[in-house]
């Protein structure tokens, strides 16, 4: 695969996480986040990517989202779980998807707010259509996805190199 071809970042935030009485790593999902994150995995179906790799935080309530959302896709991505992501910044989520080897033409990541959604206003140079727009109006709630395209390899990946393709969230 060339360098020259785009690549797609799909950042995922985990579906609506329970409360109990555990750690923040451990919490579970929801019910809705249980439903939410089934009906993520229909609709990034539906968006027609195939993602070559996901990443996805070790904390309870994002592994349980990818778990169920994968379940839609006609094909298991390889998956890897990864610690850096939970609590992560916009630049430490950077730093990890620079790290990403160049034969992966589309990542997923799932993780958290407030450093997903702060990852996808960073890269987001430009955006196609109202996507941008339904972005900023609704922010990121849970079980959202951002898709973003950008031209080089992995390691140039920095603010304001994307374009943000497409947007969903579920309906409140």
């Amino acid at each position: 695969m060339s360098v020259a071809e785009p690549r797609r970042i799909v950042l995922f935030r985990h579906a609506k996480a329970d409360w109990p009485q555990v750690t923040d790593h451990e919490r579970p999902l929801a019910d809705r986040g249980r439903m939410d994150a089934a009906e993520a995995g229909r609709r990034l179906v539906d968006t027609g990517l195939s993602v070559d790799l996901a990443l996805c935080s070790t904390a309870v309530r994002t592994r349980e989202t990818w778990k169920l959302a994968v379940q839609e896709f006609p094909q298991r991505p390889k998956t890897v779980y990864e610690e850096r992501i939970y609590e992560a910044s916009p630049g430490e989520l950077i730093a990890v998807l620079n790290e990403t080897p160049d034969d992966i033409r589309t990542l997923l990541m799932v993780g958290h707010n407030p450093g997903i959604q702060g990852l996808a206003e960073v890269l987001a140079g430009t955006g196609e259509g109202d996507a941008r727009e339904r972005m900023t109006r609704r922010g990121f709630p849970a079980a959202a996805f951002a898709v973003l395209s950008f031209g080089g390899p992995w390691k140039s990946l920095e603010p304001g190199v994307g374009t943000l393709s497409d947007y969903w969230a579920p309906a409140e």
